[in-house]
């Protein structure tokens, strides 16, 4: 891609980033909404502990951490990009992205990307002040780890997008998004790990997650973070999170292409 069309790319991002500080009561009421969940999922895990060492392989002080780290994966590509892209297509104003010199996927994911940089910010933010009124949460010492975890959660945004983005796409075929966005969630938190670590499911489920993209998005960053790979196998995991991504890409390519040669918009 040469710098032409990626100065396009960068605009479009940067006018995203824009959207979302003019609307930030609405982002900011966002982000309590989440800091209100994670609150509400740590009692529950506390009371589930209850005194209790170890469960499902893992002890109190690193299920803390892997809350922590479950927050500021998922608050990275929330609300922004499903309602954008569904909504463009409900509306019908996705007739007039067919008409810029510029391929629709790509510019959703630049716009995807400008507000997760508000959004991973200011989560950052609240994962450091929730750390600090926290005892026992671990961090790791090794300075390869951070790096291993920030381009894990790098390939976490863009398989996500890919998920979500394969989502919206059925809109095309739907008059509304709702259920359909309620079902790509459920199962996004489910066999992510985002409600539950992997490790806690019944085998059969467990190994049907792993091989599946979800698991890309919330376990293996936080494998990676809670130091249960080795630098050989984050970089094997990290490989698999590219190829999800990739294999997502072309998926979206794919069905793109076959809904605008055979699906009426409605609305516009």
């Amino acid at each position: 891609m040469t710098a032409a069309p990626l100065k396009k790319y960068r605009s479009i991002a940067n006018r995203s980033l824009q959207n979302v500080m003019a609307y930030r009561n609405s982002y900011i009421i966002n982000v309590l909404a989440n800091s209100i969940n994670l609150v509400a999922i740590f009692f529950l895990w506390q009371g589930i502990y209850g005194g209790r060492g170890v469960v499902g392989g893992y002890s109190w002080d690193q299920m803390k951490t892997y809350l922590l780290v479950t927050f500021l994966a998922n608050s990275v590509l929330s609300w922004y990009s499903e309602t954008a892209i569904s909504g463009k297509i409900l509306d019908g104003s996705v007739a007039m992205d067919l008409l810029k010199p510029v391929d629709f996927q790509t510019a959703r994911f630049a716009e995807t990307l400008g507000a997760s940089l508000l959004e991973g910010a200011m989560s950052t933010v609240l994962l450091i002040l929730f750390a600090t009124f926290l005892t026992g949460v671990t961090f790791p010492h090794s300075l390869i780890v951070y790096l291993l975890f920030a381009v894990s959660l790098l390939c976490a945004v863009v398989v996500k997008f890919g998920v979500v983005y394969l989502a919206a796409l059925l809109c095309f075929w739907s008059t509304g998004s709702l259920g359909i966005v309620w079902t790509r969630i459920a199962l996004t938190n489910l066999l992510s790990g985002a409600l539950v670590p992997l490790a806690f499911f019944p085998d059969w489920l467990e190994k049907l997650a792993l091989l599946l993209p979800f698991q890309a998005i919330i376990h293996t960053p936080t494998m990676i973070f809670l130091q249960q790979a080795d630098t050989g196998e984050s970089l094997r995991l990290i490989g698999l999170q590219l190829l999800w991504g990739a294999a997502l890409w072309i998926g979206g390519k794919a069905m793109w292409n076959w809904a605008v040669r055979q699906v009426t918009i409605h609305g516009g």
